[in-house]
């Protein structure tokens, strides 16, 4: 375990192996650390994405967590997945061409319109009071994943030059990820919401929502106040889409 000191952000614990690094922060959190803190796994064994899916991060891509406390209620602290989607975006800019990078609700982001990054959201009850938060953030920097549920991308994919190790990429995706949850903490969700539309794909273009039980389809509009995503329905209905998945073509 290396701790690493990045000016201006949470210290970053580079773990040479974990099972998961949000794992890795539910252990801490529950054990009364309060963070924040970014944890990252240089070897993650038993990665999870949305809805217990695993994840594979594979050698050389980025699994890290940021654990942090926040007293903000449920419905609000789950805006940081906004928050994390736009850190991301802004890292990934940093290494290839920002016209590629766009964000497909509700949090994933696309480079080449293919899936590059999962990010997963979890909380508790803090031991301090209100919630520990595990921002957790998968990213695939030196190759895609083998048997990906939905086609996928890299970054390697759209360099000449190697891409970035681990340790190099926390550190552009922490000082992102920084500056927009102090735009979140001074703003309000307007701000995000606003800076994640003009980055979102798929926006006017008809979409199909999966919602467990239910296939929804229609247009996407853009976000509700509180990060629902807005779907015009044939019948000019407008649905609000909480939570799900959303596909646009192949993406």
């Amino acid at each position: 375990m290396v701790t690493r000191d990045v000016t201006g952000v949470p210290p970053v614990v580079v773990l040479d192996e974990v099972d998961s690094t949000n794992a890795e922060a539910r252990r801490r959190a529950e054990a009364g650390e309060a963070g924040p803190v970014w944890l990252v796994g240089l070897r993650q064994t038993s990665g999870r994405g949305r809805r217990g899916r695993a994840w594979e991060t594979g050698e050389g891509n980025l699994a890290a967590t940021l654990l942090f406390r926040t007293d903000k209620p449920p419905a609000e602290a789950a805006q940081v997945s906004f928050v994390a989607a736009l850190a991301v975006a802004d890292m990934l800019g940093q290494y290839v061409p920002a016209s590629l990078v766009s964000l497909k609700w509700p949090n994933d982001p696309l480079l080449g319109g293919l899936k590059v990054s999962g990010i997963l959201i979890e909380s508790g009850a803090s031991p301090q009071g209100g919630l520990w938060i595990a921002a957790g953030i998968g990213v695939n920097l030196a190759r895609k994943p083998i048997d990906a549920e939905r086609p996928a991308t890299s970054i390697a994919t759209y360099r000449e030059i190697p891409p970035p190790h681990p340790t190099e990429a926390i550190e552009a995706l922490a000082g992102a990820f920084e500056r927009w949850f102090r735009t979140w903490s001074a703003l309000g969700f307007p701000a995000i919401a606003d800076a994640w539309t003009a980055r979102a794909h798929g926006l006017g273009e008809p979409c199909v929502a999966r919602l467990g039980t239910e296939t929804v389809e229609g247009i996407a509009e853009g976000l509700d106040g509180d990060g629902a995503l807005r779907l015009r329905l044939d019948n000019g209905q407008v649905r609000r889409i909480t939570a799900g998945d959303v596909f646009f073509g192949a993406a």
